[in-house]
């Protein structure tokens, strides 16, 4: 296992981060833990989850993934094997009205309250790495390319999120902070916040990023190696869809799209050619689609760790071994030819 480092800490973790979103609704406990016990064993050091989790979120299962990671940590004694990372839910009102009381903000009251609740969860008194999990203002973000302004939302300045996250650092809660689904504009705030004071430098930001949507590379790539501030790059299977499970109509039983066929980010006849093309071209050269997808997202120099995320244990050991996976130079090209026809199909 190839380790790196966390931002400018001393950190190191490991290029596969364990993805945990699925423990509570498509994953059990008794599942989430034999994941968790196979990923240490082949050298993942890094774990990531957040207090919204398990995915599909509900006021019922709020929480779960956070708890079950906790009960692991209890039951293994493993806690300081593992650089463990979660994040705060950002602002929505509509979607999320259980979580302390609807409005959430990043402000001292909610980062201090989430913070607490999370260490509670999650057995544990400190969290090696907090993120902030969306924007707390308006801008494009989740599948939107395009950027509207709106000049009067409501939104918690830069330096008071900054002021409240030093709160829980110098409180000995949270050793780093990190950033998520967030744009070069927010990162730059923040890291420039950081430098004149105000806050803990963000050692990471946790953007999609996959052989389907490489708006990273546009966006963020130049900051993250310049700031040292890192991608954990989630979905780098488009959920699921580069294994080529989908194509052809297919909707396997069980899979995310199957139980939740509205989440439509990497759908489409873009998605679905761009799709095929990838899959021919790990074929052609005796990979696994999977394989293919995973070990271009790790060749990349801005990486700090792809985030794997697997409803079984099969397909946890199959994305796992991409790790031993090298592009060729010859493969590389024609990842970029397929690119060039396909540039953003699912942004």
């Amino acid at each position: 296992m190839e380790y790196r480092k966390l931002g400018r800490s001393d950190i190191k973790v490991s290029a596969i981060c364990l993805g945990t979103m699925t423990w509570g609704v498509q994953n059990s406990e008794a599942e989430g833990f034999e994941q968790m016990d196979y990923a240490l064993e082949q050298g993942i050091n890094f774990f990531d989850t957040a207090e919204m989790y398990p995915i599909a979120p509900s006021a019922e299962t709020y929480g779960r993934t956070e708890e079950i990671i906790g009960n692991w940590f209890q039951a293994r004694g493993s806690r300081d094997k593992v650089v463990l990372a979660t994040k705060i839910i950002g602002p929505n009102k509509q979607r999320f009205p259980y979580i302390r009381g609807g409005d959430t903000r990043f402000d001292k009251a909610h980062i201090a309250a989430a913070v607490d609740t999370s260490l509670k969860r999650l057995k544990t008194d400190y969290i090696d790495l907090y993120q902030l999990h969306w924007p707390d203002r308006a801008t494009n973000g989740f599948s939107a390319l395009a950027y509207s302004h709106e000049a009067d939302a409501k939104e918690t300045p830069v330096e008071e999120t900054l002021e409240a996250l030093d709160d829980v650092v110098k409180a000995g809660k949270v050793r780093h902070v990190g950033l998520s689904n967030e744009n070069p504009w927010g990162v730059m705030r923040f890291v420039t916040g950081a430098e004149a004071g105000r806050g803990p430098r963000v050692a990471t930001v946790q953007n999609p990023y996959s052989l389907l949507n490489r708006s990273f590379e546009t966006r963020l790539a130049e900051v993250a190696i310049r700031e040292d501030c890192g991608l954990m790059a989630y979905a780098p299977l488009a959920a699921g869809t580069l294994s080529g499970k989908y194509l052809n109509g297919q909707w396997p039983e069980g899979a995310r799209r199957t139980l939740w066929p509205d989440n439509m980010r990497y759908q489409g006849p873009q998605a679905e050619a761009a799709t095929t093309a990838y899959v021919k071209l790990a074929q052609d050269h005796g990979l696994d689609p999977a394989h293919l997808a995973h070990a271009f997202v790790l060749s990349r120099p801005f990486v700090t760790a792809s985030i794997i995320g697997a409803t079984s244990i099969q397909q946890l050991k199959l994305d796992i071994a991409a790790k031993d996976v090298v592009l060729s130079d010859e493969l590389l090209a024609a990842i970029e030819a397929i690119h060039q026809v396909y540039t953003y199909p699912c942004p």
